[in-house]
């Protein structure tokens, strides 16, 4: 009796495992980025000092976003890789738009204003160009010799003047280092990573005087911000402030004082991590990272289950992205790198990036779902 009593549910969760796959979905990864939105969605409430419209701005934002990853996850990744090269070159054409007539805002031209949107062209960018060197080595002989190795530092380097040129250092940087994962995961020489190493390191002087006087300054403040407390150094000083004053259980949900006494900027953007830690300690931290490792350990296992050159490579590229991207803003938010204007993943407030984020998941939940069966 037991045991026919356990057929009909034994086959309720067939059918809900068929659903699943037809929906192309990976629940765990799914479920992952929705825990991280909810714990998003909270903290931006009390970091905008309980502010509801920007908390439903945001939610609207992440239903968006939801939607371009349900989307892409339909697609088959080698109908995914036809695209490619239009994306990419699409994307070249809207970088040189933007520096031809894009929109000016806070002393940086990043966009191209249509009248009833505003758009930043190097978010395309952020999937163009591993796809594109994805694209480009996967049916050719890995690791890539002299010659390809030179078209594919092309790919990189051009769209990366282009952002730099903005001047967007800091996605110009995340850019760059998503081509270079392509690279490493093609299995590059390590005389070249070597070379390229001592070129940054020799031409360090000249990086240097090539920056904008606002990114000196932010690398020197990075140095020492306390030599300009109230000034450039005024965004970290508070920052540790913030996270120090959680200690190990935070101060609870809503009653962080660096942030609702306004003494913490950018409390619901890029420095929405200081809210977070001291309102929920050490604790809440660990919890935090452990749902991003959660998130990045379950990308870099469908990378390693692709089946194929081209979704492996960008597969793993992608989720070691969003690990730099994780790890970037918060080594930022606590001292460790100087300022560059990343947010945090799913956490701070924003829009185009969140889009692009939740479609390179999608891509990656593509590369899953619809593997095909091998014959033994």
């Amino acid at each position: 009796m037991n045991a026919n009593s356990s057929l009909p549910r034994w086959g309720e969760r067939r059918k809900s495992h068929i659903l699943v796959r037809g929906l192309h979905l990976d629940i765990p990864l799914a479920v992952g980025l929705i825990l991280l939105s909810a714990v998003g969605l909270a903290i931006l409430y009390s970091a905008s000092g309980q502010d509801m419209n920007m908390v439903y701005r945001q939610l609207v934002r992440l239903g968006i976003a939801f939607t371009f990853m349900f989307l892409l996850a339909q697609i088959p990744s080698h109908h995914l890789s036809f695209w490619v090269p239009w994306l990419f070159g699409l994307g070249l054409i809207l970088l040189i738009a933007v520096l031809l007539f894009g929109d000016e805002g806070k002393g940086a031209q990043r966009w191209l204003d249509f009248g009833f949107f505003r758009f930043q062209p190097s978010e395309i960018m952020k999937l163009a160009v591993p796809a594109m060197l994805a694209w480009y080595l996967a049916e050719r002989a890995l690791p890539p010799p002299p010659k390809q190795l030179a078209i594919a530092a092309l790919i990189i380097i051009i769209p990366f003047a282009l952002i730099v040129k903005q001047p967007d250092l800091g996605t110009s940087i995340l850019i760059a280092s998503s081509g270079v994962f392509v690279l490493l995961l093609a299995g590059i020489s390590w005389k070249y990573i070597a070379t390229f190493l001592i070129l940054v390191s020799v031409s360090a002087p000249l990086i240097w005087y090539s920056l904008h006087d606002y990114q000196q300054a932010r690398v020197l403040t990075f140095l020492n911000p306390e030599n300009d407390p109230l000034g450039a150094g005024y965004h970290i000083i508070q920052s540790k402030i913030a996270i120090g004053s959680g200690g190990l259980y935070g101060k609870g949900w809503m009653n962080g004082s660096q942030a609702h006494l306004a003494f913490l900027p950018e409390r619901s953007t890029d420095f929405i991590f200081a809210v977070f830690s001291e309102e929920f300690g050490f604790l809440g931290i660990v919890l935090l990272l452990s749902l991003y490792l959660f998130i990045i350990i379950r990308g870099l296992y469908i990378a390693t289950q692709a089946q194929d050159t081209f979704s492996r490579l960008l597969a793993g590229s992608l989720i070691l992205t969003f690990s730099v991207y994780t790890l970037v803003n918060i080594c930022m938010v606590i001292g460790l790198l100087p300022v560059v204007g990343l947010p945090l993943p799913l956490i701070s407030y924003g829009g185009t990036s969140m889009v692009t984020l939740m479609a390179s998941f999608g891509i990656l939940m593509s590369i899953h779902t619809h593997r095909r069966l091998l014959s033994a």
